[in-house]
Parts: structure tokens; sequence; C-alpha cells
């Protein structure tokens, strides 16, 4: 078995994945505002070696036709959250290799807004950024925010094949790769001949132009994206580098790896060519039994008022409005796809209950793995899951800040190195080789090589 991948999931606020743990005396999330909170985690990740710091967002909160939910607000859950764009530059300069994976969405700003503001980016980080492509996270409540319409769910997903296409022929079509001259004693900045106007014209974007930033280190930034629709396994098939699934079920989970991997195979691409990562949090301590006294007291800060407006977020639906005895009789939404289908009846078993649905995300929030026990027992518990599920490595969730993260770097963390299964040394300058060990740029089996000059 291959060492894990291994990163750090976060938004820019209060709280871990499962619960609000900013009330808790040891914990620190509630100062996501102060600069000196996010360089502190920074150099801990980079410390132990980690393989990046992914940072979530949405311009949506949760709500209910529209108004903002209560608990939400009452528990930090889902809101507040500041943008990480700001933060990654802090970040950067006070580490080498750590990577940073930021999220943009598809449904916001105009294309070359995105391809100038990720371009420099991976100039200042050296190469060590990824963008997370989103077409939208509590969809309504974004799009109303930003006084627009909630595109519907495969609409969203044949836009953003444009927009990403946009992004891709500006970083990969603008710039030669010695275009950039530097000659002061002729004084000479750039040959002109050498750098090109872009010309794309599609259904839902267009531009006509040059990117205004000269190629970075990756050109193009390792291109990741959420989510296990159908729509979005194609989407990620054709664009995605990486893929941040769900955690859950290690059935439901191979199947979406394999099916992930198909799509990848529908567009020329090798299987190997998207790196899948599942989301989960790392419980532990020094005996099994403490390991379970930290878990308990995770889920004594979870409630199910909590837990619902989390996914009322994501998904429209208000789990507390339904009768808790029946299961869901919604099949499709608008907004979260992916937490919607996790719930739906699968290969002839019976969906779960609503009752269960919500004792379910309230226990393993909204990406769904919880290993709980000693460090040799979750060590293992995280070996197998890979085993059965065929992932590539994992996304760390948020509990305790920063003492899960502690945990994970000064208990499990040693004895997956012992297994081979993490690796003790950073390798490859930029983002992109460190996940595959090749170029720095896109390879040549991904479509957005087509731009190139």
């Amino acid at each position: 078995m291959k060492p894990f991948i291994l990163g750090i999931f976060q938004y820019i606020g209060p709280n871990g994945t499962i619960g609000s743990a900013w009330q808790h005396p040891d914990d620190t999330s509630a100062d996501f505002l102060k600069i000196s909170h996010w360089t502190t985690l920074a150099q801990k990740f980079e410390a132990a070696k980690l393989d990046f710091l992914f940072l979530a967002d949405s311009y949506g909160f949760p709500a209910l036709n529209g108004e903002l939910i209560d608990a939400a607000l009452a528990e930090g859950r889902g809101i507040p959250h500041g943008d990480p764009m700001p933060i990654v530059s802090a970040m950067a300069a006070v580490t080498s290799n750590l990577g940073f994976i930021l999220t943009t969405s598809t449904t916001v700003e105009p294309p070359a807004a995105n391809a100038r503001r990720f371009a420099t980016l991976d100039h200042f980080t050296d190469g060590r950024i990824g963008w997370n492509i989103v077409t939208g996270s509590s969809g309504a409540t974004a799009a109303a925010l930003m006084g627009k319409d909630l595109i519907s769910h495969d609409l969203r997903y044949d836009m953003a094949d444009e927009y990403v296409d946009v992004n891709l022929a500006l970083w990969e079509g603008s710039w030669s790769d010695d275009a950039l001259v530097l000659d002061k004693q002729a004084g000479l900045y750039a040959e002109p001949d050498k750098v090109r106007m872009v010309h794309y014209e599609g259904e839902h974007f267009r531009t006509d132009g040059v990117l205004s930033v000269p190629p970075s280190p990756q050109r193009t930034p390792l291109l990741v994206q959420a989510g296990a629709s159908g729509r979005g396994r194609r989407f990620a098939g054709r664009h995605a580098e990486a893929v941040f699934l769900a955690g859950g079920d290690p059935a439901v989970v191979a199947a979406n790896v394999a099916s992930i991997r198909q799509s990848a195979v529908a567009e020329g691409r090798s299987p190997d060519s998207i790196k899948l990562l599942v989301g989960a949090l790392f419980i532990t301590a020094e005996t099994h039994d403490e390991a379970r006294e930290k878990y308990d007291e995770m889920l004594s800060m979870s409630t199910n008022e909590g837990a619902a407006a989390i996914y009322a977020g994501n998904t429209g639906i208000d789990l507390l409005a339904l009768d808790p005895d029946r299961p869901l009789d919604q099949t499709s939404t608008e907004m979260g796809q992916s937490n919607l289908e996790r719930y739906l009846s699968k290969d002839g078993t019976p969906a779960p209950l609503v009752r269960d649905i919500l004792e379910n995300f309230r226990t393993t929030g909204i990406n769904g793995s919880v290993f709980v026990g000693s460090p040799e027992e979750v060590a293992d518990q995280a070996e197998a899951f890979i085993a059965t599920t065929g992932a590539d490595g994992f996304l760390i969730q948020p509990h305790m800040t920063p003492g899960t993260y502690d945990d994970f770097i000064d208990l499990i963390l040693p004895i997956l190195r012992e297994r081979g299964l993490a690796p003790t040394e950073y390798s490859g300058n930029t983002l992109r080789q460190r996940l595959f060990g090749a170029g720095a740029h896109l390879p040549d089996e991904h479509h957005g090589a087509g731009f190139r000059a």
C-alpha cells in the first residue's frame, strides 16, 4: 500500500465538522479572524510534513425559505465564516512546503478574475496552490446574496465546464514558456509575439484578452473537485486531478471511487490521474477508553438542531419538519445532491428513516467517517478503510482546534510512518509534483493541455 495523501480540512470559521467545539475551554477556533491563528496552524501542519491545507468556502449560510436558521447562528454552525483568500499569503510566508487548496465557485465571479487571482497566488506560494472547484454550496442563499436566481444542479455543472475551460485557456494559452525575458540591458521585459490574445466563446461564458500574470510555477493550479452526484462525477472525470469524497460506508465510498476513475477513463485519461481523498475525523488518545471519552464529549456538544441546520443549508431539506419514522420522500435537490443521495436506498437496501438520518448526521457530520480508539486502533481502521475503498488518502476533519490535530500528529502519524503509510519528508517543489511525482504542469492527457499555444 502506498503512503496516504494527508491534507487538513478547514473553514475560516469556528467549530469543527461535528458539533460546536468553540465552546470548549481548550478550543481556539473562535480566533479564526486572527492571522496568528492560521500562521501557527500552517507551521504545525508543515512541521508534521502534511501535504496541504484545504480551505472550504461558501457565500451561503444555513437557511430555510430564505431565512437564517437561528440554531446555526446560536451554535456558530455554518455561520460565521470568512474569505480564505486573504490569509493564504500570510501562511505561505511562514512555510516553504505546505500546499494550499482554496475554494471558489463557478457561479459568482467572472472566470478571468478567478484565473488572475489563482495565477498570482501560485507565484506567491512558489507553486503550492490548488483550486477546489465548486458550482455552489448553500446555493440558494449564496445566489440570493449575490442577487441571482438559483441555477439548477446539472446546468450549474454545464456552466462550470465552460468556466473551467476559460481559466485553462488563459493559464495555458496566453504566455509561451519563454515569453518572459527580463533583459535589463536590452530593456526588454517580455517578447510581444509570445504573449497571445485568448478568444473563447461559449454558451455561458466568453473571454477576449490576455492573462495579465506571467506563467506561474504550475501554470494551472492543481484542480480539485468535491461532489459525488452523477453529474459531479462526469465533471471530475473531465477536469479534476483530486476529488474530495464524503466518507461513511466503505462499500459506498468504494463505488464512488471506482465510478470517478471510470469517468476519467471515459475522458481519455488514466484511472490513476485522479487522487481520491476521503473526509475523516480522527479521535484518539493514549488508551481506547480515553478516546471514547473524547468522542462522547464531542457528541455532547452536537445537537439535533445544529445538525439539522447544516443539513438544511446544504440540501434545502428540513429534517426536523419531516415524519421521523419515514424515509426521505425527496430524491433530488438543486442544492447538495450528494448529501441527499447519501441517505437514499441503494442496491435494494432499505433507505434509512429520518430519525436515523438526523442521528447519523449529528454524529458523523457532513463528511461521514469517524475513527475512534487508541492510536493503534485508529491506524488499523484507517488502513482497512483505504484497502477497502481504493482511495488515496484522507482530508483530516477538525474537531478540537488544535487538540485533535495534535493527537493525530503526535499519536497516529508515527504509527502510519512505521507502516510506510505516511511520508517522512516532502518531495517535489509544487503541489502537483507532491501528489503525482511527475511534472509541475498539467499532464498532456488532461484536456487542458489542448489550450496550450
